[in-house]
């Protein structure tokens, strides 16, 4: 195999991937509803269309996420204040313990991946890959940017 930024990104997704599943699975969520819940967590009283359009996600994708995420008392609907047309996202008790656990597991991960780095090669490729990600005065991987072979 060519080594290449695209292999090494996709074995290190894999393997997070796995371990989420399997710590996330202990709560009854998945890695996909987790995403939801981070962002309800980090705008507690959002409505589906910010949380859907901030994740890139369709409406009907959001909303049956949102529906399991509800009946497994992670989520709560309230009608919005000025709108009763609209609803507002706010977790549950659960759903914030998830929320939090989120932090420990990413932390715990990040942790194992980069055991074998000292903390100075963990701060540079924290920075190489917010480059490549497009912070820091980076372009980002932007279908098209790349060179033709």
């Amino acid at each position: 195999m060519v080594s290449s930024i695209a292999y090494y990104i996709t074995l290190l997704r894999r393997d997070f991937a796995g371990y989420c599943s399997r710590e996330l699975g202990k709560l009854g969520l998945s890695q996909g509803l987790l995403f939801f819940i981070l962002y309800v967590g980090r705008h507690p009283g959002c409505t589906p269309g910010q949380l859907a359009a901030a994740l890139h996600m369709d409406a009907g994708h959001t909303a049956r996420s949102l529906a399991k995420l509800e009946q497994g008392d992670f989520l709560l609907r309230r009608p919005h204040p000025q709108d009763r047309r609209a609803q507002t996202l706010e977790l549950t008790d659960r759903g914030r313990e998830a929320f939090e656990l989120s932090h420990a597991l990413f932390a715990r991960w990040d942790a194992q991946a980069a055991a074998a780095l000292t903390g100075e090669e963990q701060a540079r490729l924290l920075d190489l890959l917010e480059k490549l990600a497009g912070g820091k005065g980076g372009g980002g991987c932007v279908r098209g940017d790349f060179p033709a072979d």
